[in-house]
Formats: structure tokens, sequence, C-alpha cells
């Protein structure tokens, strides 16, 4: 991959490779990590490494991987830069509850504030939906309430997640849209559409669940790829992610430094073109 870093808006400059942040939670993402010590330097080896652009969300834990960040973390490096999400609360029970109504997105925004230890967050995405994809429910209410705390500065750019390009451009009408995070991978392939609509428009299209989420993915010609290129599976699965477009960007998760360094080495795996058309047939 040529270019690593992507340019969202003149005070924001990111590593298209990044870092997913959820799997720092317990089981479920619910509860604490199974192992603290790790947790804290899975996240000080990311930014040691390079990575400039780490996602995550107060209801991840919930709480818990906020506070891992700013324990690991804080203060931050000045070119480091935590996309966080609003749009959801967690159940007693690990269960996930949306939570879209105005006032209730203004108090997630001021809990991820005080649990990352910062005055004013880089980007807050609206999780409108779960990850099978979005609906065409309008998002104008929840989008504008977010517009109003940029307004009031607590937010400098905002993006989307889970939704259609219906629902990205309903956003546009109210405010510039900087990035979109959906469900995304060689195998799932819904959001084709999405992804060139975002190219199109300069707007960072950020795969979460870039290696099949919960269940990893599974694929005999993806194998013999990375067989062929003496790399992982994973590893190519995430270069042809950072291939697919020029506004494309990857999210993958992880608790191990191991495998944090493996998917980070992605960035550095150029696929030739026999090896993309093969990887384009998976999704076919």
């Amino acid at each position: 991959m040529t270019n690593k870093t992507i340019t969202l808006a003149d005070d924001l400059t990111i590593t298209r490779m990044g870092y997913g942040a959820m799997q720092l939670a317990g089981p479920g993402v619910f509860g604490p990590p199974k192992d603290h010590d790790q947790a804290i330097a899975v996240l000080r080896e990311a930014v040691e490494l390079g990575i400039t652009h780490i996602d995550t969300s107060d209801f991840y834990g919930p709480t818990v991987v906020n506070e891992l960040i700013k324990e690991a973390l804080y203060p931050y490096p000045a070119d480091l830069h935590l996309v966080t999400k609003v749009g959801a609360r967690r159940g007693d029970d690990g269960s996930w509850i949306h939570a879209l109504e105005p006032d209730d997105l203004k108090s997630q925004v001021h809990e991820n504030l005080e649990h990352l230890g910062l005055d004013v967050l880089d980007v807050v995405n609206l999780r409108t939906a779960a990850h099978d994809g979005g609906s065409e429910d309008s998002i104008a209410e929840s989008f504008t309430a977010l517009a109003e705390l940029q307004q009031e500065g607590l937010i400098r750019h905002l993006g989307l997640s889970g939704v259609t390009i219906t629902q990205i451009r309903e956003a546009q009408a109210i405010a510039p849209v900087v990035t979109v995070q959906n469900l995304y991978n060689l195998v799932r392939r819904q959001d084709d559409d999405v992804v060139d609509y975002c190219a199109e428009h300069d707007i960072a299209f950020a795969s979460f669940f870039p290696l099949g989420g919960f269940s990893p993915l599974q694929s005999e010609t993806l194998a013999k790829v990375a067989a062929r290129l003496n790399a992982t599976p994973q590893q190519v699965a995430l270069a042809w992610l950072l291939q697919r477009s020029s506004t494309s960007i990857v999210i993958p998760g992880t608790s191990s430094v191991a495998h944090l360094r493996e998917n980070i080495a992605a960035a550095d795996l150029t696929l030739p073109a026999d090896a993309v058309a093969e990887l384009n047939a998976i999704g076919a």
C-alpha cells in the first residue's frame, strides 16, 4: 500500500491502518479485560508502532475500554486521534440497547469526554444500526443533536456507523461527514455501493469486523492467496480492504500484542492484480 495515511480535514490526518479497541473489554464486549496489563500493553504498542487512529466507544465495557485508553495513553500524543461513537447503551445483562434520543446522545458525548479525559472529541460517529446493516429510518434528529455539540466545540468532526447512502446524504445536508463505519469485509460485501459513494465524496470508509468479527473469515481462496504471498490470511484480508478504495481505512481489533503486530504489517503488503481479482470473486 502506497498511501498509509488519509486526511479527513485540515486538522485530521490518520493512519489508514487503525486499531479497534472493542476487544479489550471482557467476553461479549462486557466487563473488564481478561488481562489488564496485556490490554494496556496492546494500546501502548499500537501507538509505538505508529498507529494514529484508535476506534472506541463508552459502550464498550461499558466505560471499560475508554478508561483503559486513558490509563495507557493519557496525556495523548499530539498526532493520536480517538474516534468514538454514540447511539447505544448496555443493559445489566450485557445487552445492546438503542439510545438515539437527542438528550441521551448528548449525555453519551459528555460521558465519552469524561472517561477519555478530554475537553473535545476528535470524531464522534452516530451508530444508527446493529451489525447487519442499516435501515432507511431518518437520522436527522439524532445527527442534528451531535451537530449542535459540534457547534458548541465539544466535537471536532462527525461520522456515521451502520448507515445507507440515503442516510449519509441526509446527514451531509446537516453537517459535514468525515467518516462512515459499516460492517464490510471480503465476504460481507453488501455495502459495495457505500464504499464507492464514500470514495467519490472523500469520506473515509472504516470497515468494522474486517476479519469477520466474532467468527473469523474462512475462505479457501483467501488461504491459497496468502500462502502464495507468504502472508497470513488475515494480513491479505486487511490489505485487500486497504486497496479496495482510496478512502478505505481499517480498524482490526485484538487483545494480543503479537496479533496487533501482524495486523499492522498488512499496511506494508501490496496485493498484485491477479490476487485482487481472485479475492474479488469471493464476495461476488
